[in-house]
């Protein structure tokens, strides 16, 4: 569990990036919120001028630049909040509550895979940066639908001075198919001592189908549609063989083995 403190603030927003039709960066200024952010933590927004929907949103946190106090989000337009958000133009003010949730665990063993689906990049990233940091060997697998849509390959290319594997559905790029096709090869042949997952569930369903036949330890982030975000409305329960969890507070990072599908 995480111990840093939900703070709730106003951020400032100083980009509103577009890289492809469907995805956005978003450069929120917030020092408190930037400085005490763990990977797989989320935001809670409220985004403006949208006061018939009372509901705020959850973003993953993709990159933290401590220095500036600015955190990087990159999100997907998928239905009315969201594009109203990527229509929003640069600098305009968010009222954030953050961080929220608990947090992807480096753990004692040496080896980590890191797979991401679609947007699922981002949460994975601050996690990527901090096993490279602790010295641990880190592969990562990028599956997106187009080649395009890959658009955290370079930001990790970086941080593991190797290019990811990466996984096209329609083989613009890498491996032709799902990255769990990818996830298979690598399995039969590296041990790995944690599998930490994020994409569509669907993905992650079948991803760890396939860690559990291995006993590899897996960390799925299971963020659902939140409305509350503080542990009190129960929109957003994960069925687990310890009850149902609340992916806000619980969560939205869980242990595969316990998540009941």
């Amino acid at each position: 569990a995480c111990m840093c403190e939900t703070l709730q603030r106003s951020g400032t927003v100083r980009a509103n990036r577009k890289l492809t039709d469907a995805l956005f960066v978003l450069d929120i200024e917030s020092p408190d919120v930037a400085a005490s952010m763990q990977p797989g933590q989320f935001i809670h927004v409220k985004i403006p001028g949208m006061d018939d929907h009372i509901l705020r949103r959850p973003f993953s946190v993709y990159q933290v630049d401590e220095g500036a106090g600015t955190m990087s989000v990159l999100y997907q337009c998928v239905g009315y909040g969201t594009d109203h958000l990527s229509r929003l133009e640069a600098p305009f003010t968010l009222d954030i509550i953050g961080p929220v949730g608990n947090r992807w665990e480096i753990p004692e063993g040496q080896r980590v895979l890191l797979v991401a689906g679609g947007v699922g990049a981002a949460p994975l990233f601050i996690f990527a940066e901090q096993l490279v940091s602790a010295g641990k060997e880190v592969d990562v697998v990028l599956g997106a639908q187009t080649k395009d849509a890959l658009v955290a390959r370079e930001a990790y290319m970086a941080v593991l001075g190797r290019e990811p594997y990466c996984a096209t559905d329609d083989g613009t790029y890498g491996y032709h198919g799902f990255c769990t096709g990818v996830v298979s090869e690598l399995l039969q042949t590296k041990p790995y001592d944690l599998v930490a997952c994020c994409g569509p569930e669907p993905m992650m369903k079948s991803l760890c189908d396939i860690t559990s036949a291995k006993n590899i330890p897996t960390a799925i982030s299971l963020e659902k549609r939140m409305a509350c975000g503080i542990g009190a409305c129960l929109s957003c329960v994960v069925a687990t063989t310890e009850g149902f969890k609340r992916s806000c507070v619980d969560g939205p990072i869980f242990d595969a083995a316990k998540v009941v599908w």
